[in-house]
């Protein structure tokens, strides 16, 4: 190989794309291994045990994937990020894309699987690690599929993913244990990685948006409480981090909770101006860091009054996210996560509810 040859075939690799010098060529496995989200010795330990590898090799032996081993290796990834068992994923792989001969004269005596019978993914189902080169540690079975798909940037299965989550599990449990690991493990990976897994995030932060929005076709709604306050959910100025209060809003939602959700950084003006006009429940104010949490903008909140004199109303303000310091928002109500948030929030609009507790 002349050093020319090298030198495209490293640009390549590096830049992740699937360009081949020809149509013959095929895909190397680091270009495979990056599309798909998985490591090349995870492709080469399938082909070798599970024939699940390029039907052709060039000279030299170097392995080049064509378009039907690639779709092969694509279902087998789909099958096994479902929980299904690497074997009986490969032997279906294999039924729908090409052949079902193992390598080596293997024996594969035995009916052939169904795949609509693979087992899926049990709830209690956890992995380390995530085969997609993002920093999972201990998570739901879902998440490495999730990961998988944000960094192939599949759309397709990312929505399909994120929607069968919240069926299995509900909004809570798919939020807090499949959409926020996965979220943070991007996030993680694209902090230690410069601008690499920019487009990672930002295609998973849509796609769940777009689920959190779509929860009133995905699961039964209560009535809405007729003639109640809203809750008004903000992020504070400056803070661009409002996919918390999204799923906020869709768990209030779901129960029937009045909301008016404002997004992301809204100037302090805005805020008091919309608390005014709406005279709501409660107030929440997002801060993903300390440097966006403003104590004295949530005690300015709490102060304002509406209606008629002797019967005047206060909202009652709920600082929430990892930016607020627990000693200088003393006197406010603290919540741990979405569970606590939707707990505290819906306690308002129960009759004879205690009062909500601060700290």
């Amino acid at each position: 190989m002349t050093a020319e040859s090298r030198s495209a075939e490293s640009t390549s690799e590096d830049t992740g794309t699937m360009d081949t010098m020809s149509a013959d060529a095929g895909v190397t496995t680091g270009a495979l291994a990056r599309r798909l989200g998985v490591s090349p010795t995870t492709l080469r330990s399938w082909d070798r045990r599970y024939g699940i590898g390029p039907a052709l090799r060039a000279e030299g032996r170097h392995r080049r994937w064509a378009p039907a081993d690639i779709a092969m290796v694509e279902e087998m990834c789909r099958l096994t990020a479902t929980g299904a068992p690497p074997a009986e994923a490969a032997r279906v792989a294999r039924l729908r894309h090409g052949t079902d001969d193992l390598p080596g004269g293997q024996d594969r005596d035995g009916p052939e699987p169904d795949a609509a019978a693979l087992p899926p993914a049990t709830d209690a189902a956890r992995s380390v690690g995530g085969g997609s080169g993002l920093p999972l540690g201990e998570v739901r079975q879902e998440c490495r599929g999730l990961a998988r798909a944000a960094v192939r940037l599949d759309a397709p299965e990312l929505e399909r993913q994120l929607t069968a989550a919240v069926e299995r599990h509900g909004l809570t449990v798919a939020w807090e244990e499949v959409m926020v690991p996965t979220l943070h493990a991007v996030g993680r990976k694209w902090e230690s990685s410069g601008d690499r897994y920019v487009e990672v995030e930002h295609l998973l932060s849509w796609h769940v948006s777009c689920t959190l929005r779509g929860m009133p076709m995905l699961l039964p709604r209560a009535r809405p409480l007729p003639g109640a306050a809203p809750v008004v959910l903000a992020c504070t100025p400056g803070e661009q981090h409002s996919l918390p209060l999204e799923a906020l809003t869709a768990a209030l939602g779901e129960r029937g909770v009045p909301t008016r959700m404002l997004g992301a950084a809204v100037p302090a003006e805005a805020l008091l101006a919309s608390v005014r006009r709406t005279g709501p429940a409660a107030v929440v104010l997002w801060a993903q860091a300390r440097s966006t949490a403003s104590v004295p903008l949530a005690r300015h909140v709490a102060g304002l009054e509406w209606g008629a004199a002797g019967a005047r109303g206060r909202p009652l303000v709920l600082p929430a996210g990892p930016g607020w310091d627990r000693r200088a928002s003393t006197g406010f109500p603290r919540c741990a996560g979405l569970s606590e948030a939707v707990k505290t929030l819906t306690r308002l609009y129960q009759d004879d509810a205690p009062p909500v507790r601060t700290h």
